[in-house]
């Protein structure tokens, strides 16, 4: 199996490349990295199925739209966003093939009400969004966020996989890359095994987080898949 971790600096998103059999799925694509992540995809000599959500992004736009108008690929993400030109609308239990692999789909909602895991088959990594965060979580206070949904998520959905298996998140603003079920079992600081659901509410309660700086464009235009706020090719 082919993957890849990329980045985009603006926003601080990681998108994912996972492949098998020449076929593809590429999670949390950016608009603005939409060509890079073409350029890739053509030189690996790879067919991209679908583009996936983790969530509706309130700080980038998505490329879904950009590479589905190039490269032929399909959209999905949560039948919860309520969103508009998806190619399907994905809910809990649900499976994405790509080769002879496939992404098992888990609802983790809390961060926003649309928000996906995405567990590879031999559960050997997961795709967690903004829902589990390397040491941190998502904020819960927009898009119908929940601290209690967010907490059963984590403790439910995150942490009964196996402990060895790797998370990757959405996003991450120190240079980290990836962590384990186990790591964040010990040691995230909201959402660890030592801490109860309500030392989670009250610290979500507190995080005093400014508005976020690109929810007014990035919202509406993720909500038509990325249509919305392009720029010309």
């Amino acid at each position: 199996m082919i993957f890849r971790q990329l980045f985009d600096s603006g926003s601080s998103t990681y998108s994912y490349l996972l492949a098998d059999s020449g076929e593809a799925v590429l999670i949390d694509p950016v608009l603005e990295q939409a060509e890079r992540d073409a350029t890739l995809i053509s030189e690996l000599s790879l067919t991209l199925l679908w583009t996936l959500e983790t969530h509706v992004h309130a700080d980038h736009v998505t490329g879904a739209a950009r590479l589905r108008d190039r490269l032929h690929s399909r959209i999905a993400l949560a039948t919860a966003a309520r969103a508009e030109g998806a190619d399907c609308n994905l809910n809990d239990g649900d499976r994405i093939g790509f080769g002879s692999r496939f992404l098992m789909v888990r609802a983790t909602p809390g961060h926003t009400a649309s928000c996906l895991t995405y567990v590879l088959d031999d559960e050997s990594m997961a795709f967690t969004g903004d829902c589990l965060l390397i040491r941190g979580c998502g904020r819960t206070d927009f898009q119908e966020g929940s601290p209690a949904q967010l907490y059963r998520s984590v403790r439910e959905r995150v942490f009964n996989l196996q402990d060895d298996c790797r998370l990757y998140p959405g996003h991450d603003y120190r240079g980290l890359t990836v962590t384990t079920v186990a790591e964040e079992k010990a040691h995230n600081p909201r959402l660890g095994l030592a801490k109860s659901e309500d030392d989670f509410n009250a610290c979500m309660a507190n995080l005093k987080l400014a508005y976020p700086k690109r929810i007014d464009v990035a919202v509406p235009a993720n909500l038509r898949c990325g249509r919305e706020g392009e720029t010309a090719p």
